[in-house]
């Protein structure tokens, strides 16, 4: 459902029909956006709406990992800049379908709003993932603290039985942390390390970062084709030919050089 059949943010969901039921996208502090943002096209793709809150500490990694200043107030140009731009810096060959699925199906709440929709487990969503996880993300959600949106979204899902996804990034872990991840499984939580895996015929960064994101994906049981799946021949990503994916219609296959 489109933001405008929804109503505007901030507005209470629909009584009749359907209501707009979003996913919620918690992005932290640790290294790892590029994790994030293949995230959001993969759900942009399956035409998915998407509540996104970006913490303080996620807002200087996303600074000095693509350069883009995040503000709340002023959000649509600096998210759809970052998800229509490939690693490298180029613009991706989707990048205006992009844009245009980011201002139809995106809403983005301040981290500091704790009364924000998220927060409420009466406003219907689909479930929420974080992504990527920093440690304290991990501890604060295990813990129940709910120290911000963020933290008090992932509370408000498992409290209401849906599908929360955890995608941690930062290792090695201490042995809290593998507590804390024990104790969100526990809770009914997916604990989705981004650990790419290599059988999919990766021939770049983004490739990998595709897979822990199409894979991630999977555990929240939305369909995508961020990376080739393994079809029991041996080989046969290596020897597959070379594809371009624009917003997950495809596995990507970077072309080999000579």
């Amino acid at each position: 459902m489109s933001r405008s059949a929804a109503g505007a943010p901030g507005d209470p969901p629909a009584t009749g029909g359907d209501p707009r039921r979003p996913w919620v996208v918690g992005v932290s502090g640790a290294s790892g956006t590029p994790y994030a943002a293949a995230v959001l096209r993969g759900l942009l793709a399956a035409d998915l709406p998407v509540d996104i809150v970006v913490s303080r500490a996620a807002r200087l990694t996303l600074l000095d990992e693509t350069g883009i200043g995040w503000r709340d107030g002023a959000w649509r140009d600096p998210l759809a800049s970052w998800l229509r731009t490939r690693l490298d810096g180029r613009p991706r060959a989707d990048a205006a379908e992009v844009a245009a699925r980011v201002d139809r199906l995106v809403d983005v709440h301040p981290p500091d709003d704790m009364g924000a929709r998220p927060s409420s487990g009466s406003y219907p969503t689909q479930g929420m993932i974080v992504v990527p996880a920093s440690t304290a993300s991990v501890a604060g959600i295990a813990l129940g603290l709910s120290k911000d949106l963020l933290q008090r979204a992932a509370d408000v899902t498992l409290k209401e039985g849906r599908r929360l996804v955890v995608v941690p990034r930062e290792m090695p872990y201490t042995r809290a942390t593998l507590r804390h991840m024990l104790d969100l499984d526990a809770a009914g939580a997916v604990v989705a390390a981004a650990s790419p895996g290599f059988y999919a015929g990766a021939r770049a960064a983004e490739d990998l970062v595709d897979f822990v994101a199409g894979r991630v994906l999977d555990a929240a049981g939305v369909p995508n084709t961020l990376f080739r799946r393994w079809t029991g021949e041996l080989g046969a990503a290596r020897t597959a030919p070379a594809s371009t994916t624009d917003l997950g219609d495809g596995p990507r296959r970077a072309p080999t050089s000579g």
